[in-house]
């Protein structure tokens, strides 16, 4: 986490280079695919003369610094770079354990992020949210996607040295959610957000991801939501 983030299939020429979530590719269907940050579709009417183009989507894609992944992945669920700050998550890590001397989570002590699931939870409880941890066992499809605000995953980051990939790993928070009628992957370490597509979309890449090995999924709802058990679409 920290590293400058790089898109595509090209290869890093120099320095660390992480790599997040599974690669993925959005089916070319007809009208899915071409939602890009900041680009813009020209339509034509029946006679077929140009329309004006629609105007794209406003998303707001938080990249990453330092190890903050964590924050970047809860503000850009919540499309607002106020929504937390480290400063907010420095405070809540401090307040879970305030006595903590010798941790894994080092640079946290610092401030420099790394944070765990605990703070991501905690935070999201400040702005009245919870974090439902999806059970893996159950299928993505029995998500009632109406009521879930965005989603988190945790997912291993492989980190390479330009062409080399190291033995090491480690864990990268990344934030998902719907803008405009269509779902991104707003992952920190990509240059601009990635478009997954439709509902359907999103659960085949949802999948794809939990298939991984040490890939979690936070699904982020208001508190009523929790309460009544209806991001569930089984709920009674």
């Amino acid at each position: 986490m920290g590293s400058t983030p790089r898109s595509g299939k090209g290869r890093g020429r120099g320095g660390f280079e992480e790599l997040g979530c599974m690669p993925w590719k959005v089916s070319k269907q007809k009208g899915e695919g071409d939602v890009r940050c900041g680009s813009q579709v020209e339509e034509k009417s029946d006679t077929g003369s140009s329309l004006s183009p629609a105007p794209p989507p406003s998303i707001y894609h938080e990249k990453q610094r330092k190890e903050l992944c964590a924050l970047h992945a809860l503000n850009n669920v919540f499309q607002d770079g106020a929504a937390f700050s480290r400063e907010a998550l420095q405070e809540i890590y401090q307040r879970l354990s305030p006595s903590t001397l010798v941790t894994p989570h080092k640079k946290s002590m610092l401030g420099n992020g790394n944070y765990d699931v605990n703070v991501i939870m905690a935070a999201l409880q400040t702005r009245g949210f919870e974090a439902v941890w999806w059970d893996k066992r159950r299928d993505v499809g029995s998500i009632a996607l109406p009521n879930v605000t965005g989603f988190i995953l945790n997912v291993p980051s492989n980190l390479r040295w330009g062409p080399l990939r190291l033995p090491l790993k480690r864990q990268h928070w990344i934030g998902v959610r719907e803008v405009g009628g269509v779902y991104y992957n707003l992952d920190s370490k990509l240059r601009s957000p990635h478009a997954i597509g439709t509902a359907e979309e999103l659960r085949k890449f949802l999948r794809h991801q939990l298939r991984g090995k040490n890939c979690e999924l936070l699904l982020v709802v208001p508190e009523e939501v929790e309460v009544h058990q209806t991001w569930r679409s089984d709920a009674c």
